[in-house]
């Protein structure tokens, strides 16, 4: 079984009885490797510089001011280029939602977000909604 596990495709295997704490470092190891890549230290896409290490964004050299909010879910976007991603998933990453309740929480911050970065927010180019899915950040 063990082998037939690995040759199919699984990165470990676990037999019973274990003991939890293997289990969790276990666990732990997996989502180091698998860990999405930290923005790098200076974004830049269209009017747009986005200074990670200071938590600065600019456009058109100016600095824009957005609240923490806007920026974790600027950030998080801009992390996952052409990825779209749904409103619970930001609710959930962005906000620290555990269930997902009915709100426009998303929407509205997304709007503001496009008001003070995108050239034209009611055609946004960098921060695109995909209808009925969520949002996609196209550089």
């Amino acid at each position: 079984d063990r082998i037939t596990g690995l040759k199919s495709g699984a990165d470990d295997y676990l037999p019973k009885p274990f003991h939890m704490q293997e289990l969790l470092l276990r666990m732990e190891a997996i989502l180091r490797r698998t860990k999405k890549e930290a923005l790098a230290e200076n974004v830049r896409f269209g009017l747009i510089e986005i200074d990670a290490k200071a938590a600065i964004v600019r456009r058109s050299g100016a600095e824009v001011t957005l609240s923490a909010k806007e920026y974790q879910l600027m950030r998080y976007l801009v992390e996952r280029p052409g990825e779209v991603v749904n409103r619970e998933t930001l609710l959930r990453e962005v906000w620290g939602y555990s269930a997902t309740p009915n709100t426009r929480t998303v929407d509205v911050h997304m709007t503001w977000l496009r008001q003070k970065l995108e050239a034209d927010p009611a055609a946004p180019s960098h921060f695109v909604t995909v209808r009925g899915i969520g949002y996609r950040f196209d550089a």
